[in-house]
């Protein structure tokens, strides 16, 4: 019996979870996966309406639009940092669609750091990749994903969406 509890735990330790496994809300409520962009690289970006690097929201629409045939960029707001994605989720997609013309996927306000991080962030600043891993620092840090789901680069907040550090691997 020990060794039956000793090769399950094994395997549910070795078992790789996928960003296709965690469940997600739109930001009007709706049930999504990343699994529906199989086959598309991802740039996961957590973001916030209130922030030095919220202008960011042009390039990443810009982003969106240019590669569209292989990436979907996902905007995650949180409010984590100095309080600056204090409100709604109403709130927040009226920002983002009259201010930015924003039309990429954006989720529900999550967490991305703390004792409640959202499970899709907990895994992201976890992941083995050739950058670093560790606490996202503040907000618009971007999360690249190749067309399987594997992250393979992460970019910190000052890297612009645009910026051929991103661009170049698409």
């Amino acid at each position: 019996m020990k060794i039956l509890a000793i090769c399950l735990a094994l395997l549910f330790v070795t078992k790789t979870a996928s960003v296709y496994d965690f469940k997600l809300k739109t930001i009007e409520g709706k049930d999504f996966s990343l699994a529906k962009f199989k086959g598309k690289k991802i740039l996961v970006v957590n973001t916030a309406s209130k922030c030095g690097f919220t202008p960011q929201y042009k390039e990443l629409e810009q982003l969106a639009e240019t590669y569209k045939d292989k990436l979907v960029v996902v905007g995650f707001p949180a409010n984590n940092f100095g309080q600056q994605e204090p409100g709604s989720d109403a709130d927040i997609h009226t920002f983002c669609t009259d201010l930015y013309k924003v039309t990429f996927p954006m989720s529900t306000k999550v967490s991305v750091k703390g004792d409640d991080i959202a499970p899709l962030f907990k895994y992201l600043t976890e992941a083995e990749n050739p950058d670093f891993t560790g606490e996202i620092k503040w907000n618009f840090e971007k999360f690249l994903l190749d067309e399987n789901g594997k992250l393979i680069h992460r970019f910190r907040s000052k890297v612009t969406p645009m910026d051929p550090a991103i661009t170049s691997n698409l």
